[in-house]
């Protein structure tokens, strides 16, 4: 029985889908001026695992995440590139989709762009303005009118009054209440604009995602996630504009992940101290490593970014894929049932991906157990059930062999020779060669081309089926 964390209860449900057997899930997605960096990375993978899971646990799912590609930070990087929004923004959503790919992320189900919903936002701005949620400002403006939301400060746990408290509204702007936040933007010089019955103008961010969560989902659906930062004001706004307008529950379960931190602070490119997925997978090339280090935090708990950890889900995820490695998988049997039973308890558990990796462990341990003893049945089996499961996690689905062979960090830059220097052909070679010294009884020589490669970071095996070889 799958139970979630709900951030507006503070406590976690059984999931119950307004529709039996479906669910709808929505996420903010990206503003598309810029690479995305490991804290974007997280969104990706934490909702991408929610996806997977939800599917495999039966349910038919539509996962909507927006891209937002028009705000003043667009406009900006557009006008300081000399070149155009259009051009700009799609470059970057290729960029975004390319290092998705390379996180195992898969495709959602829709993906709406702010720019091609405008037509929603108008309609639902005229809704609270004729509910009385919303005005306009001396400055054509449109604003929403906090005051008038009995709940706000629900999600957050913020009380309205606090919040005014060392705020205030000077005589010079148009807002009626500190609080209130902008639904229209009228038009400036130089900027792109839309026609609205308020002057031409472009949409405020908060109603973006109003508009298109329940333009494709429905007024009301099961699921919002977002990042932490988003509680407040952006999902807050969210609920506010939504209900407001349609006069239903917006959302039934809110899920947010929590902060990648860096030296503790949150990272982000305001603070200057972010990593782009580009460069940590520039380090870090092999497939599912940095997925694994996320998955391997909580996705509602800090993620401390340091190479220590990216290191260590380098070498865990080496030992799930040694596992695999020689093994004919077979298809699952009952000899997995236990592992499976763990694995889906862990994740019913508001998605513990910490404990269902540790039952990815534990399966390994005994598939090599089985391996060393020979009884190949077994673990063939077992190694199965590895790989099934993982898979619901959206690892270890490359094949093991070729990913052990891949190298595992950049290349050296300081005239050193990197490990990269030995093409994999270069390696067979010589591992034909240390064969041939071991038949002629060559042992110094032998030794000699194995510590050689361990130098390189290549180490050899020697089993009954023959030397096989892997990086580190």
């Amino acid at each position: 029985m799958l139970k979630l964390y709900n951030t507006l209860s503070r406590q976690k449900e059984i999931f119950n889908p307004i529709v039996p057997g479906k669910a709808g899930m929505y996420v903010c997605g990206m503003t598309v001026y810029d690479y995305c960096h490991l804290g974007h990375a997280r969104v990706m993978v934490v909702f991408d695992m929610v996806a997977r899971y939800l599917r495999h646990s039966g349910y038919a799912l539509t996962y909507v995440r927006n891209i937002t590609d028009i705000d003043d930070k667009i406009i900006k990087r557009a006008a300081e590139n000399g070149e155009s929004i259009e051009a700009l923004t799609q470059r970057f959503i290729d960029a975004m989709h390319e290092d998705e790919a390379a996180l195992g992320v898969l495709p959602v189900d829709q993906e709406p762009r702010a720019t091609t919903a405008i037509a929603d936002m108008l309609s639902m701005i005229q809704r609270l303005i004729e509910r009385g949620y919303a005005y306009q400002g001396n400055n054509n403006d449109v604003y929403y009118a906090v005051a008038q939301f009995a709940g706000y400060g629900r999600l957050s746990g913020k009380n309205p009054d606090d919040l005014r408290a060392g705020e205030r509204v000077g005589v010079d702007e148009a807002k009626r209440d500190p609080l209130d936040f902008v639904l229209w933007k009228s038009a400036k010089p130089g900027e792109p604009s839309w026609d609205s019955p308020w002057g031409p103008g472009r949409p405020g961010w908060h109603i973006e995602c109003s508009a298109m969560s329940t333009c494709c989902l429905g007024r009301h659906f099961d699921i919002h996630g977002g990042g932490m930062d988003l509680q407040f004001p952006h999902h807050e706004n969210e609920i506010a504009q939504s209900e407001a307008a349609t006069g239903v529950k917006f959302v039934n379960y809110w899920l947010h992940n929590g902060f990648v931190r860096v030296d503790e602070e949150k990272m982000s490119k305001s603070l200057g101290n972010f990593f782009s997925v580009r460069e940590v997978l520039k380090a870090y090339p092999r497939p599912g490593v940095i997925r694994l280090f996320i998955l391997s935090s909580h996705y509602r708990s800090p993620l401390n970014y340091a190479t220590e950890q990216l290191d260590k889900a380098t070498a865990d995820l080496t030992t799930l894929y040694i596992a695999l490695r020689g093994v004919a998988i077979t298809q699952q049997t009952d000899a997995g049932a236990n592992y499976c039973r763990r694995f889906q308890e862990a994740m019913d558990d508001d998605f513990n991906t910490p404990a269902a990796v540790a039952v990815l462990f534990e399966l390994a341990h005994e598939t090599n157990r089985n391996k060393q003893a020979g009884d190949h049945a077994a673990a063939a089996t077992l190694a199965a059930t590895l790989k099934a499961l993982g898979g619901v996690l959206g690892l270890l689905q490359d094949d093991p062999d070729a990913w052990l062979k891949i190298e595992a960090h950049a290349p050296a830059t300081d005239g050193a020779m990197a490990s990269d220097a030995l093409t994999a052909a270069a390696i067979d070679e010589l591992v034909m060669q240390r064969l041939q010294a071991r038949k002629n009884k060559e042992w110094a020589t032998s030794d000699r081309i194995r510590d050689a490669l361990k130098a390189q970071g290549v180490v050899l095996e020697d089993g009954p089926e023959g030397t096989t070889w892997r990086r580190v």
